[in-house]
């Protein structure tokens, strides 16, 4: 616990309370005040106007309450700032990845997931970078939020007080899909964290002899956000449907032209790589590019997948 919080949760919300009680009496006294001199000094009360020389002492309390509560918030406020930039540390560090439009989370012990795995009531650090554009994660049952920036890590840390599921929001208008691009942080016991770990480091491979898992075209597919934009479901969404897609004849703009394209496994792997080298039309031209995100295994399995989508 620093000073007298026990999470900072709790830090945003005393501070915040703070901030408002003092905004409430100084509305409420600013109020009164006016509304006495409103009534005392009426022409009703006054028929002839009279000059009124300054007070000095008056004019010193006035300038000395507002200076001593905007100190107070300042004080209070920095406190707070202090302790949310000051991680702890013990704290678990969780590689975050913001792309559009999705989040993927990376462990200590080589696992990826799209949903934030913590365990109660231990402080976890998050590292946060972006793939392509500005975007910002924003967990408000936490009260915490840091932008993801293109080329630079940002940071934020907290320490998750109770058990649940929990939104995770992107707050920063990052394109088309930026309303979609939400995941959710998992709090689990203690003990059930652990498990899950000591299973996800086995299954990632790097921390084990074991050899590694094959590569799941259909966890990658939600894993790296395609479903952001696609569906499996063939209703469209912002790019086309996955369902049919495979060995589906497509008009494509090519240099500017319409041209008739089969979706093999060529044209697929090169879409992933160069997407408007080859747009599929009646789409806007948003996807990214998933040079050096992919790797040549990781496009495999996914067209692999893509083929089951019948």
């Amino acid at each position: 616990m620093v000073h007298g919080w026990a999470s900072l949760s709790s830090s945003v919300d005393s501070i915040f309370l703070f901030i408002m009680t003092i905004s409430v009496i100084l509305l409420a006294g600013t109020t009164g005040v006016m509304l006495y001199f409103v009534v005392r000094y009426s022409r009703r009360r006054n028929t002839r106007p009279e000059n009124i020389e300054g007070n000095l002492p008056l004019e010193i309390i006035w300038t000395a309450i507002p200076l001593f509560l905007v100190l107070a918030i300042f004080w209070v406020g920095w406190k707070g700032f202090v302790f949310k930039r000051t991680v702890p540390k013990d704290a678990m560090v969780v590689k975050v990845t913001a792309r559009m439009w999705s989040w993927g989370f990376e462990y200590g012990n080589g696992a990826h997931t799209n949903v934030l795995k913590l365990p109660l009531a231990r402080p976890v650090k998050l590292t946060i970078n972006s793939l392509d554009v500005l975007h910002s994660l924003f967990i408000p049952a936490f009260r915490v939020k840091e932008d993801a920036v293109p080329g630079r890590e940002t940071y934020l840390w907290f320490q998750p007080d109770r058990e649940g599921t929990y939104d995770i929001f992107c707050t920063e208008y990052c394109g088309m899909g930026h309303s979609q691009m939400v995941t959710k942080v998992e709090v689990m016991p203690v003990a059930a964290f652990d498990a899950w770990y000591r299973e996800g480091g086995a299954a990632a491979g790097p921390l084990t002899k074991t050899p590694p898992a094959p590569v799941n075209g259909e966890k990658l597919v939600q894993e790296k956000g395609c479903l952001a934009c696609h569906t499996i479901d063939g209703s469209p969404k912002i790019g086309p449907t996955f369902k049919g897609l495979f060995g589906k004849k497509e008009t494509v703009i090519h240099d500017g032209k319409e041209v008739e394209a089969v979706a093999d496994e060529a044209f697929i792997h090169h879409k992933l790589l160069e997407p408007e080298d080859a747009r599929i039309k009646g789409f806007p031209p948003i996807m990214p590019s998933q040079k050096g995100i992919l790797t040549d295994a990781e496009i495999g399995a996914i067209i692999d997948y893509l083929k089951t989508l019948k």
